[in-house]
């Protein structure tokens, strides 16, 4: 069984499904999605109910992204519904318009609600660390505050206490390749631009990369 870990996805629903051919994902790997499911990209209500049907077969593990928090307020307030549009969840309400039945949010079914609302803040292993942006490498993951776990950047993890390596995603790297400062991974490689999605094998650091051109390519980084 691998364990795979998969950045950020934001609405790019071709890139995926090419993704899991690509590596020749199976139920029996376990595979850890690093949150950011939603926005920018033209198929989140299709990115999302794609993870619903992930779960059911286990070895499934979601994490929140920043793009989740920001869909989830976006039903509270009209404010926080503008500021969600600006930063690409227009895109996620022309989704759900254009797939399901009512307008917006209206039309965003309760399963996909649901299935926000239970997303994991991280998920922890005997060797890694995955949590959607950064953390405090001073204190245990229990102990981590939010706007570190969402909002974090990078470049501002250090080494965990721990030693576990940390595996992220949230800072776009426009290079389209992982960014790995042997301690921690970035794995957005910038989908929703002109980059790729990424899969990386955690133990063995191959990855493999596909875009919504309909192009794929693998590598490998190097063990530090």
């Amino acid at each position: 069984m691998r364990c795979l870990a998969v950045g950020d996805i934001h609405g790019c629903f071709d890139a995926l499904q090419l993704l899991f051919q690509y590596a020749k994902i199976e139920d029996r790997d376990q595979v850890v999605f690093l949150g950011d499911y939603v926005d920018r990209g033209p198929d989140s209500a299709r990115v999302i109910q794609f993870l619903i049907e992930r779960l059911s077969v286990g070895n499934t593990v979601c994490l929140r992204g920043n793009h989740e928090l920001m869909m989830e307020n976006a039903r509270l307030s009209l404010p926080s519904r503008q500021a969600w549009a600006m930063v690409g969840g227009d895109a996620t309400w022309d989704s759900y318009s254009g797939l399901y039945k009512g307008e917006g949010l209206e039309a965003v079914p309760e399963s996909h609600w649901d299935f926000l609302s239970r997303l994991a803040p991280y998920y922890e292993t005997n060797e890694n660390i995955f949590v959607h942006a950064s953390i405090d490498a001073e204190l245990d993951m229990a102990d981590q505050f939010e706007d570190m776990l969402y909002w974090g950047s990078f470049s501002s993890i250090g080494p965990h206490h721990s030693g576990k390596k940390v595996i992220c995603g949230h800072t776009s790297q426009k290079s389209g390749l992982p960014n790995n400062s042997g301690h921690a991974v970035c794995i957005d490689t910038w989908a929703c631009g002109n980059g790729w999605l990424t899969c990386l094998d955690v133990h063995t650091l191959e990855y493999w990369q596909a875009n919504q051109a309909g192009e794929t390519r693998s590598s490998c980084l190097e063990k530090s």
